[in-house]
């Protein structure tokens, strides 16, 4: 039996993972010069914190050093237990090399330690599907390696389609300029983004209105969409539970009988995206 373990990236909630017996490892972010854990929901404040995004508060966050991964993972390497550790995407964080660095380091005290970190290449709920889907392989009896090789093989299958609701926080990330925040306001229009191969989050269009943008976001996440690989729909969302429930809707009218996951976005990833923002995940063909 391998153990898997993730990051708080993956937007699951602690008690589910608890459930399932998957350990993560949380993030820190910092407001205001106070540094607080986002540990999935367990003592995090997510009420508080949507109230200090929609005051339009920006936190800062950090990745996951060499350190702290390898006081994470030594414990099991010291116990021989083999470790599946499911990566926030290499594309906007520099937490799955230092994954990589910290795995090297520990083989050096612990030779026969067996460890695989693999890179989703997404975010979010995307990383949790693929989370949910290892424990699915795991249960069926599937060794460390088959997982990951099936993990491997359907990552890039993966689609991931995000609009915001205010342009404010994609400023301070760096997607956008403070000019096209400004024009983007004052003609209402939404960003449509996803998360290319490379695992990095791009603006793919915009569009005129919060109706619209929830449309197209929809119209893109059925475009092709491969329910053979995972017969489930991913939903993530930064407050808006009325823009959720429309989105939720529109999908359960289309696929009627196609289960549709949905958790609100932790504050790691909702630090960069802000009050509003809806995410949708699925598989594709491509």
């Amino acid at each position: 039996m391998f153990q898997i373990i993730t990051d708080a990236c993956c937007d699951l909630p602690a008690n589910l993972l608890d459930k399932y017996k998957v350990t993560y490892i949380p993030m820190f972010i910092e407001l205001e010069g106070k540094e607080y854990t986002d540990d999935l929901g367990k003592t995090f404040d997510d009420n508080w914190f949507l109230a200090q995004l929609k005051e339009n508060k920006h936190p800062n966050t950090s990745q996951i050093n060499v350190g702290r991964y390898i006081e994470f993972l030594e414990p099991y390497a010291k116990n021989s237990i083999p470790v599946l550790y499911i990566s926030f995407s290499s594309g906007l964080s520099g937490s799955y090399e230092s994954s990589l660095n910290a795995i090297k380091l520990i083989k050096e005290k612990y030779p026969n330690f067996v460890a695989t970190s693999l890179d989703t290449k997404t975010a979010s709920l995307g990383q949790g599907m693929l989370v949910m889907e290892a424990v699915r392989l795991q249960k069926a009896g599937k060794t460390l390696e088959e997982t990951v090789q099936w993990l491997e093989k359907n990552k890039m299958h993966l689609r991931s389609w995000f609009t915001v609701d205010d342009l404010k926080h994609l400023v301070h990330g760096g997607r956008v300029s403070k000019t096209q925040a400004a024009i983007g306001g004052l003609l209402n229009i939404k960003p449509i983004l996803n998360v290319d191969e490379n695992g990095q989050l791009q603006n793919v269009d915009k569009v005129h209105g919060r109706k619209k943008a929830l449309q197209r976001m929809v119209d893109e996440t059925v475009t092709g969409v491969d329910l053979s690989l995972v017969n489930h729909f991913y939903v993530a969302y930064s407050g808006d539970e009325k823009a959720l429930d429309k989105v939720i809707q529109q999908l359960k009218q289309l696929f009627p009988k196609t289960p549709v996951t949905y958790y609100p976005l932790g504050p790691t990833i909702s630090s960069h995206t802000g009050y509003g923002c809806i995410a949708v995940f699925s598989m594709g063909s491509r």
